[in-house]
């Protein structure tokens, strides 16, 4: 197995020496693979985590130790398959790559799904307040333009025409106020929907998995 990475990582050791490598000439030296599978296993990483490991230090003419790598991962998916684990992944929006045996996804997966309905909610929250935010800064503009508009169909020297045309602008940037207002105002209270749906879900998860 040992000599089948080996030559692997020799077939892709120009991409490895082209992009980031997972670990340093000094961590490939010190041969610790069990605690380098248990670090990978905590971080809910896939098996194909050794397969990069092993270009980053074919370099170096050193080989992972397959067996150790394994074994020191089993143990390190048994401190991230459980349950507050699962929830903190999900409500933090990290993605599952299916890692956990099913003995622990059991009990992983639910609290991983109850971790993604907090997430949607606090992203509508977030959502909600950038498009009152975005709303708001084009009124403003449009406050500017209208101001700006006003000022021109007063300078001298224009023809009724000219003013006339200035002046239908600044009814058509009026009406583009109005519908970006009524926009406003109902961002405004998607939040408060939002706000409420924040309340709820962590009134609801709060005995089960504490606050956060």
């Amino acid at each position: 197995m040992r000599v089948w990475i080996l030559a692997a990582a020799a077939g892709g050791v120009a991409l490895a020496l082209g992009s980031c490598a997972t670990m340093s000439a000094e961590q490939c030296q010190a041969g610790d693979w069990s605690g380098q599978g248990y670090a990978d296993g905590v971080a809910g990483l896939t098996m194909s985590r050794l397969g990069e490991h092993a270009e980053a230090c074919v370099k170096h003419g050193i080989a992972p130790d397959d067996a150790a790598y394994r074994a020191g991962r089993e143990q390190g998916l048994i401190q991230y398959c459980t349950p507050d684990r699962g929830f903190r992944e999900g409500r933090t929006g990290s993605s599952y790559a299916g890692v956990c045996p099913s003995y622990l996804e059991a009990d992983f997966m639910p609290a991983y799904q109850d971790g993604q309905i907090v997430y949607q909610v606090d992203q509508a929250l977030v959502s909600a307040r950038s498009l009152v935010d975005s709303h708001g800064n084009r009124l403003e503009e449009l406050d500017e333009k209208i101001v700006a508009k006003q000022a021109e169909a007063r300078a001298e020297g224009l023809t009724d025409q000219q003013r006339e045309t200035i002046r239908n602008r600044i009814q058509e940037i009026r009406r583009e106020r109005a519908d970006t207002e009524r926009e406003w105002r109902r961002a405004e209270d998607a939040i408060d929907d939002a706000e409420r749906d924040v309340r709820d879900v962590r009134w609801r998860f709060r005995r089960q998995y504490g606050d956060w």
